[in-house]
């Protein structure tokens, strides 16, 4: 890899992509050739093994190989996915895993370790610069912005980077789409990732036949796709595992604690509780319960660990009624059956608040930079989320629909951040961790 090559990576809540770009032409996404197939999503997760018979014989995997390790032996892996969500929390200091300490940036040094691994001589000779995305805003409550830059900086130093840049992701996807405006243009670009939504105006202009490019405005929130997730296994998955039902306890009928239930925000997590207090309280549920055979399924849930397969569930309701007015969600693992109808309208209303915060996220960014909707030019949407209806709507009501634009929705934040390093003035787009 010569130094001429600029190097992008979107380290995503849900995916990370990585993309290089030379002196002309577009991006080139860097490629992982796993079981089923090639791929240049790769999921932003990790998973450690050490057999009981062999402890100190530790296996470290990541992206859909951490997956499948974790699939067929959870009992004995450790598995963490949208790590990128505790980068700013000050709360989170490090974590247990087979008793080793792990910090944040120890997991996300070990995570880009084993990416660079797995894309072979593709990453082989990394340049010496990195321009890295960042949120508008990290998710977490009261986010510490400089303590996550400093423990992404740490972890990509360890990459042998020398030179760390760090740019808004709407802004990289900015610069992806920018390649195919004609003409000058004020644009705003969403995107909507696992964790958070972002949103950034820029001015194109031509110039002496290159695209000369201005930031106006941004705004951000730590709600997206995640959250989504929480609300369909709220309203659909929890009242069918006992949330919302009694139990019986000295003569008294008292609410099942609702805490056993937090737990399905992140499937990963759902392993845990089989060795925890939570579950012994839980298997005792089972004889007081008013309505035991829920709590019944709420036990062989997380004996089974049935979260993977849980989440494909939601995941593909959500695809659904992407491109339908109704569908059925439908969750079947062992003796658990969970099927039911779903119409698009009752989805929109379970994520009314998350859509409500977006929205406003949006005004934000208009405000910040001094423009009504009819000052925007075009419109460009990218990440998972951009594809639920809902989330388009925002945009509907405030734009014209033929100022809006979809696509390109996981490489256009790491083509554009590698399309950002051909930039003559880099600092008016980056900046450094200093």
């Amino acid at each position: 890899m010569t130094a001429a090559l600029s190097l992008g990576i979107d380290f995503g809540t849900t995916n990370t992509v990585v993309a290089l770009a030379d002196g002309a032409g577009p991006a080139h996404l860097v490629r992982f050739p796993a079981t089923e197939g090639e791929l240049f999503a790769f999921r932003s997760c990790l998973s450690f093994h050490a057999p009981p018979e062999h402890p100190s014989e530790r296996t470290v995997e990541a992206g859909p190989w951490a997956i499948e390790a974790y699939v067929e032996d959870p009992a004995e892996t450790r598995f963490i996915q949208s790590f990128k969500s505790f980068a700013a929390q000050e709360s989170f200091t490090e974590t247990q895993v087979l008793g080793r300490r792990y910090r944040f940036e120890d997991l996300l040094s070990t995570f880009l370790l084993k990416l660079r691994d797995h894309a072979g001589a593709e990453m082989a000779d990394l340049p010496s610069r990195v321009i890295v995305g960042r949120p508008v805003t990290f998710a977490g409550g009261s986010p510490n912005e400089a303590l996550a830059l400093e423990r992404y900086e740490t972890a990509f130093r360890r990459m042998g980077f020398t030179e760390i840049l760090y740019a808004y992701e709407p802004v990289g996807a900015a610069f992806f789409f920018a390649r195919e405006l004609d003409h000058d243009a004020t644009v705003l670009v969403g995107d909507f990732g696992g964790g958070t939504s972002d949103f950034s105006i820029i001015r194109f202009e031509r110039e002496g036949g290159e695209i000369r490019s201005t930031p106006l405005g941004r705004s951000g929130v730590g709600v997206a796709g995640d959250a989504f997730d929480y609300r369909i296994i709220d309203q659909l998955v929890s009242p069918e595992l006992g949330k919302g039902s009694s139990y019986e306890s000295f003569g008294k009928i008292l609410p099942i604690p609702n805490r056993y239930y937090s737990a399905f925000a992140r499937w990963d997590q759902l392993a845990l509780m089989r060795a925890s207090r939570d579950m012994r309280e839980i298997r005792k549920l089972v004889r007081e319960a008013t309505e035991p055979e829920k709590i019944a399924r709420l036990v062989e849930t997380l004996d089974e660990n049935y979260g993977y397969r849980l989440y494909r569930s939601v995941s593909d309701l959500k695809v659904a009624l992407s491109s339908r007015e109704s569908a059925e969600f439908r969750f079947e693992a062992g003796s658990i059956a969970i099927r039911r109808p779903v119409a698009r309208a009752e989805f929109e209303g379970w994520i009314a608040p998350e859509l409500a915060q977006i929205e406003a996220a949006v005004d934000r960014a208009l405000e910040a930079a001094g423009l009504l909707p009819e000052g925007i030019d075009r419109i460009f949407l990218t990440g998972g989320s951009s594809l639920v209806p809902a989330v388009r709507d925002i945009f509907h009501r405030r734009f014209r629909r033929e100022r809006i634009e979809t696509g390109a929705e996981l490489e256009s934040i790491a083509s554009g951040l590698a399309l950002m390093g051909r930039e003559r003035d880099l600092a008016r787009w980056t900046q450094k961790n200093s």
